[in-house]
């Protein structure tokens, strides 16, 4: 028998309480085995009351929902046609006593009790309903239902043999943060359109809404600006890639020798935020800015501080001290940016980094030093903070709102900026009591890019850390030192998947699971059903739900556990 077979079995036999049941159930202990893998719903919902029999989704089953849940209903069909091989028809209305799975929409109370992303799930052996106040709750709620169904609902293939059952249940559930996502660098290396597709239907199984696009870096610029074509036909390749670890001789470093080359097109971009519109899923475009821009330099010298210095995208790990001037041409011209940026994402938050900004260049530059006293700053810091509060102008002006790592604070945070605290959660803090909105996403519960394991020779290469899945199960984004007031601007968190020593979607995968599945319960379930062990005892099963999605995942039974 295999490891992760025996881990498997011997966590069923383990299991001693209910999952996810109401404190006052009495449900047998006897019943704990079925229920594992009956009820291994992730993210742990609120309440879930099992009930007895099941529901079995077959040809004459029908979805009936109303016009205002028709997209849901829609999608829902269509993700359970490749696996079931049915035709699933949704309609408007059906008579009394058909296998029927029911998406309502309440009103009234019930509108301000389920919030937007809250849902009813009802599973009998009669059959399905679905209750919720808005769109995105109603669609949480199917992917509720397809985890209580034979993980081979998330194939792309029948399975012959599967018989589709759902055990009966009664659950109620929303979110605890509003803001619950996963990063993805993809400048450092290129991710293929249709991986990035599949990262978004990993998040959206977590019921996630938030998928951070790491656009541009010193090492890759990747997305298509129409009005400045050189960012993609000469700042989207580099000549070649350093290999292992960072060395300080450059002359001992080594390299790949090979072209690393990738950017989206606009209908690329219209296409994927399409496809993560359809799950509920906003995504947050990242174009830095003042530093990690050796590669828009490399292209535009002018927006650089030595406009007569020839330089290439970067081909080694790091920051770059290619840092963009502070004039008004370079402001004009990563507005213009924007505005592109900004017709191809709806999302009203849009990340201009604003992180590792090296001012070493700044700091020797007569013409940044002048610059600095015709504003009236004190420093390069301030300077910084002059720069990005141009763009906090502009995106406010549009009706936008910036986002930045907590860099941006330093020499003044600008008016409207909501803060995305990486170096710890103190930048969260600060900016919270300042009454500014936070996104917590500390290097140490969320990095993903870390190790996951002490023992390193038995990892792929990783730029360092040690981040293992109990640790992000354990990551409350409100700190103790804020109150309830202050604790209101905590938006949530997310996972960042940093993409130097990770080259191909495989590999991200590794990186990812099963700590996002850890995450997304953290930043899903209210704090007080919040229980490792119960989620240990849950997580065989979903495994097998990676498994029939293809998804790549790090055996668990390596895991390291706490007692």
């Amino acid at each position: 028998m295999t490891p992760s077979r025996k881990f498997a079995r011997r966590s069923l036999l383990l299991f001693d309480i209910v999952l996810g049941v109401a404190a006052t159930s009495s449900m047998a202990t006897a019943q704990s085995m079925h229920d594992a893998a009956s009820y291994a719903v992730i993210p742990r919902p609120t309440v879930l009351s099992p009930a007895a029999g099941h529901f079995t989704l077959s040809r004459r089953t029908i979805v009936v929902a109303d016009s205002a849940l028709s997209a849901v209903a829609h999608r829902f069909v269509r993700d359970i046609a490749d696996a079931t091989g049915y035709d699933v028809p949704v309609m408007r209305t059906a008579a009394t006593g058909a296998s029927a799975i029911r998406l309502i929409r309440v009103a009234g109370r019930d509108t301000v009790a389920l919030g937007a992303e809250g849902y009813r799930l009802d599973v009998t052996p009669r059959g399905v309903t679905v209750r919720a106040a808005h769109p995105a709750g109603a669609y949480y709620a199917l992917e509720t239902f397809k985890q209580l169904l034979p993980a081979a609902v998330f194939r792309d293939a029948p399975l012959p043999g599967t018989v589709w059952t759902a055990a009966s249940v009664h659950i109620e559930d929303a979110p605890r943060f509003v803001w619950r996502g996963a990063h993805l660098d993809v400048s450092r290396h290129f991710m293929p359109k249709e991986f990035v597709k599949k990262y978004i239907d990993q998040i959206a199984r977590h019921k996630m809404n938030r998928f951070h696009w790491h656009l541009t870096e010193d090492q890759g610029w990747r997305i298509e600006i129409k009005k400045y074509p050189r960012l993609t036909d000469l700042s989207s390749c580099r000549d070649q890639t350093m290999v292992g670890r960072y060395v300080a001789d450059p002359a001992k470093q080594v390299f790949d020798s090979t072209k690393h080359c990738g950017y989206y097109t606009q209908d690329d971009v219209r296409e994927i935020v399409a496809y993560a519109a359809e799950r509920y899923i906003t995504v947050v475009p990242e174009i830095e800015m003042p530093g990690h821009a050796q590669a828009a330099v490399s292209a535009y010298p002018q927006l650089g501080v030595r406009p007569d210095t020839t330089v290439g995208v970067m081909q080694v790990w790091g920051v770059s001290k290619f840092i963009m001037n502070a004039d008004d041409a370079t402001i004009a011209f990563m507005q213009d940016v924007l505005t592109e940026v900004m017709a191809l994402f709806p999302s009203p938050y849009i990340h201009i980094g604003g992180d590792e900004a090296d001012k070493t260049f700044w700091k020797s530059s007569g013409l940044i030093q002048a610059r600095i006293k015709e504003l009236g700053l004190k420093d390069e810091h301030e300077l910084q903070s002059w720069f990005i509060r141009q763009m906090d102008t502009f995106l406010t002006a549009h009706g936008r709102r910036l986002v930045g790592w907590d860099e941006i604070l330093e020499g003044g945070l600008a008016e409207n900026a909501t803060v995305m605290s990486w170096r710890g959660v103190a930048g969260g803090i600060a900016a919270a009591k300042a009454n500014h909105d936070v996104v917590m996403a500390p290097g140490s519960h969320t990095y993903f890019d870390h190790y996951q394991s002490l023992n390193k020779n038995a990892e792929p290469l990783a730029i360092g850390g040690f981040l293992p899945i109990d640790t992000v199960y354990s990551f409350d984004p409100v700190p103790a030192e804020l109150t309830a007031a202050e604790a209101k601007h905590v938006l949530g968190a997310q996972a960042q998947v940093w993409t130097e020593y990770i080259q191909n979607p495989k590999q991200v995968e590794y990186m990812l699971q099963p700590r996002l599945s850890a995450l997304a319960e953290a930043l899903w379930t209210k704090k007080a059903r919040k229980d490792f062990p119960d989620f240990m005892r849950r997580i065989p099963a979903h495994l097998d739900r990676l498994r029939a999605m293809d998804v790549n995942f790090r055996p668990i039974e390596q895991a390291k556990i706490r007692p």
